[in-house]
């Protein structure tokens, strides 16, 4: 705890014996989330695009946390086959999950497309944490104690809104409204994946939705470079040196949302310094809009058909 009594890691509980799966651990939020929680000495699965890159994160942890508990495995959340392949590969690796953190996200990038077709940063952000998250609910449910999927959105949430009738923006395309769609959808999600949590008598398996702030991390730097803006980029690193905090700090919000007694399902966790922007992590209250039930239950049907992963809760409240 820091002087001024506010959290810091240092709070962490001991997670000896606890599963943690991260995703996009190999850099920024997620790597710094990774590194804190096998500190902590938790077994951490690192869930990355590239598994070069994953072990090199795994590498640098190593450094830091010599007897880190790592498992590196590939996960494009671009693609469904490869949501489904890891979910399977990790249902058969392990017994329990404790903690599922979906962290991986892509920021105002030119409009691409997943494998299967989805604009991709509603793709990535949104409907392959929902697909995962899906895919492994199961276990999550089933592990002894308190569980909890933590899902990373951002204070630009407040921009988006889901536009039904071009939800993959193949009418007109700009990178920001389709980020701020995205973030929202995050949040959507997350409280409604509480709600029906709750409603099936699950009470051991929260539900909990977070953002960094601003952090300098290279999600900032990935937009301007698929654009080819030299321009982009020196404004990225001049708002970084400004204004960010460090990817370590900004990883703070989602480690409380992950492991602090104080959280609860449907809580929204984020710095709380300047502006929301910085700052130890805190539980804060998101838009109006991210908590409308109407749109969360349609963007569930939504989400549920385009990736053809359904959620059976009567069963898991059986578990």
């Amino acid at each position: 705890m820091s002087r001024d009594g506010r959290w810091t890691p240092a709070q962490l509980p001991e997670m000896a014996g606890q599963t943690v799966v991260v995703t996009g651990a190999n850099s920024g939020l997620g790597f710094e989330g990774a590194k804190a929680v096998a500190g902590a000495g938790a077994t951490v699965v690192l869930a990355c695009r590239r598994t070069d890159r994953g072990e090199s994160a795994a590498a640098r942890i190593h450094e830091s946390v010599s007897d880190a508990d790592l498992d590196v495995r590939e996960l494009d959340l671009a693609d469904g086959e490869s949501v489904r392949s890891f979910a399977a590969a990790f249902l058969d690796a392990y017994d329990e999950l404790h903690v599922l953190c979906n962290n991986a996200g892509v920021m105002a990038i030119p409009r691409r497309e997943t494998a299967e077709g989805f604009e991709m940063q509603f793709g990535v952000n949104h409907l392959g944490h929902f697909a995962l998250t899906g895919l492994l609910l199961d276990r999550l449910v089933e592990t002894d104690g308190e569980t909890r999927v933590v899902t990373q959105s951002s204070g630009l949430h407040e921009r988006g809104d889901v536009d039904f009738d071009d939800l993959h923006s193949e009418r007109e395309y700009d990178k920001w409204a389709a980020y701020g769609q995205s973030k929202l959808a995050n949040l959507l999600f997350a409280y409604e994946l509480q709600r029906r949590l709750r409603a099936n008598d699950v009470t051991d398996t929260l539900s909990v939705g977070c953002h960094p702030g601003y952090a300098a991390t290279n999600l900032q730097r990935r937009g301007p470079e698929q654009a080819g803006s030299t321009l982009g980029l020196w404004a990225m690193k001049l708002g970084n040196a400004l204004l960010a905090q460090s990817a370590e700090r900004g990883a703070w919000p989602m480690l409380f949302a992950a492991t602090a007694p104080a959280v609860d399902g449907g809580d929204y966790v984020g710095p709380g310094g300047f502006m929301n922007m910085r700052g130890a992590p805190e539980p804060q209250r998101s838009s109006e809009r991210s908590y409308d039930a109407t749109l969360a239950d349609r963007l569930w049907a939504v989400s549920e058909e385009l990736t053809g992963v359904t959620y059976d809760f009567p069963a898991l409240a059986d578990a």
